[in-house]
């Protein structure tokens, strides 16, 4: 499996690091057929996980690393040295710095922001200088991109394993059936993806206790922040070469951040096998979009670097305005449409009538490329991953032992509620896991007190309803501080970060065109707050110091 440009990527520094990225999730610690021990659960929290992977160092080979025992990782720099003036020039200079280059979204309190293009203008929220994270962990994540990439192609060509893996969740949850639904009538017509795009992006945090890269999600629909995330680490490139000789940091540390040119790069290579020249790349987004100039950044590069023409839609106005020939040519207000890149459609709020689940099915119908296809789409959702996590089931998908080795180091252990030991546990300990719902976008995960009562209501009301949601481990970061830059102005505050990897795929018929690790987003928030969504309000746009 090629890697394309994720070397250049990943491998950009070489410096020596003593930092271990031992890898490994619970789900290697605790078999997912077995449930965790009942004595282990009576550990504070914070040291559940590496209690348990002390007891089992006998069995769990070392894994990315020299050493099984955690190494405090200093602060890369002290903010309580940084007086106020000094921080307000940093401030300053950042956010003349974003209205230059384009790191804004748009300003809620203006009502037209979210649709006209150049009104109500406002800095993205930031951290005011990058995380530290290891350089270990980092190329482990991006070494794995590429496989995670082969994976979910590979998944999204076995229907019945979608569909038999999903039935349960169908009748629990509206969304997940309406998508099946449209994905079962693609098999029952024997459609065919010949040309299959996947802009995905893979989300890890590091566990303090055992130093850890746990991956918490894929992302194969509407992955966010491409076109923002690397001017983030420009910004952070650019504060540290005029300040880095007082902040004590080198700008080199913060990786090269390719992502809006990747992505770009792998839609116009996707337009190239669809082989029309006079079609256009269309951008599937929401009615009100205030990140559309993370969306515009791409668009700007098919444009100005590819000659490509992008368009933007809703789904209701694809419905429409659109249809599909006999030949299967997408049509869409006049235009011939050959990649179809969705920055919408993947929650229930984006398809509010029959209008967007028409579009959904008439884009699906058509020839376009899909980004993603229907069945892309469904490999994401949280019920696949638990699937994939379970003994046996990469097996079905990947030959390479090694690269099998290299995925499940980092997962995290992800259980159903049909699991009735691991609910017990749950609703005793209920801050040691994460309750997902099939669902994309911040804000919908249950914590803590809430995972308790959430699982007890759906005790009394009957199982039907435990297919909508999956237990996962929660993981528990490294607090630190960072100053966070919001509307303008600057707070300290203790924050736990959480790390996106981008991957571009494209494949057509047997042959890969693309397949390679894509940039990354990091994404800090304030440790009190269990979401950490920036779209949704919950965190800020980062970048990473590698130490």
């Amino acid at each position: 499996m090629g890697s394309g440009g994720s070397s250049s990527v990943c491998s950009s520094l070489s410096y020596s690091s003593s930092s271990t990225c031992i890898g490994g999730g619970l789900a290697s610690l605790f078999s997912i057929s077995s449930p965790l021990s009942s004595s282990s659960l009576k550990l504070n929290p914070r040291r559940f996980l590496f209690h348990n992977l002390r007891n089992l160092r006998k069995q769990a080979p070392l894994r990315c690393g020299r050493s099984l025992e955690m190494e405090s990782h200093k602060p890369i720099f002290d903010l309580e040295t940084f007086d106020d003036e000094f921080v307000q020039k940093l401030v300053y200079d950042a956010l003349v710095w974003s209205s230059l280059h384009g790191l804004v979204v748009g300003d809620k309190t203006y009502q037209k922001s979210g649709n006209v293009p150049g009104v109500g203008l406002m800095h993205a929220p930031i951290a005011l200088l990058p995380t530290a994270f290891p350089e270990i962990c980092w190329k482990q994540a991006c070494d794995v991109t590429p496989i995670f990439n082969e994976l979910i192609d590979r998944v999204s060509l076995d229907g019945k394993f979608l569909q038999d893996s999903l039935s349960r969740t169908k009748k629990a949850d509206v969304f997940t059936s309406r998508l099946l639904d449209i994905h079962s009538k693609m098999l029952e017509r024997n459609k065919k993806e010949d040309i299959r795009l996947g802009l995905h992006r893979f989300d890890y945090m590091l566990d303090e206790e055992t130093n850890s890269l746990l991956q918490i999600e894929m992302n194969t629909i509407s992955c966010s922040f491409p076109g923002l995330s690397r001017l983030v680490s420009q910004l952070h490139q650019s504060l540290l070469r005029s300040y880095g000789d007082q902040i004590g940091i080198d700008s080199e540390r913060v990786p090269r951040n390719t992502s809006t040119i990747q992505f770009a790069d792998a839609i116009a290579k996707a337009w190239l096998e669809y082989n029309n020249p006079r079609a256009v790349v269309m951008v599937i987004v929401q009615p009100e979009e205030r990140n559309m100039y993370d969306q515009h950044l791409l668009s700007s590069i098919l444009r100005e670097k590819h000659n490509i023409v992008a368009i933007r839609k809703t789904l209701a106005e694809v419905e429409t305005e659109g249809s599909v020939q006999e030949d299967g040519t997408l049509i869409v207000g006049g235009q011939a449409v050959a990649v179809v890149y969705f920055r919408s459609g993947y929650t229930p709020n984006d398809h509010p009538t029959e209008s967007e689940w028409n579009a959904r099915l008439l884009i699906e119908e058509s020839s376009a490329v899909k980004c993603p296809s229907i069945a892309y789409h469904l490999t994401g959702s949280k019920k696949i991953q638990q699937e994939l996590a379970k003994p046996g089931v990469l097996e079905r998908f990947l030959d390479n032992k090694e690269d099998i080795a290299k995925m499940r180091k980092c997962f995290a252990g992800l259980w159903s509620l049909d699991d009735p030991e691991i609910v017990k546990q749950a609703i005793e300990k209920p801050g040691l896991f994460v309750m997902k719902p099939q669902r994309e976008g911040g804000g919908n995960n249950i914590y803590g007190d809430d995972v308790r009562e959430n699982l007890l209501r759906l005790q009394k009301e009957g199982e039907d309803g435990n297919a909508a949601y999956i237990l996962m481990q929660r993981i528990f970061p490294k607090v630190s501080n960072m100053f966070l830059v919001r509307e303008g102005v600057y707070h300290k505050n203790q924050v736990i970060s959480e790390l996106g990897v981008y991957g571009a795929y494209l494949r057509n018929k047997d042959n890969v065109i693309v397949n390679e690790q894509s940039g990354y987003l990091m994404r800090t928030k304030i440790a009190s707050s269990d979401e950490g969504g920036v779209a949704a309000g919950f965190g800020v746009l980062d970048s990473i110091y590698l130490n």
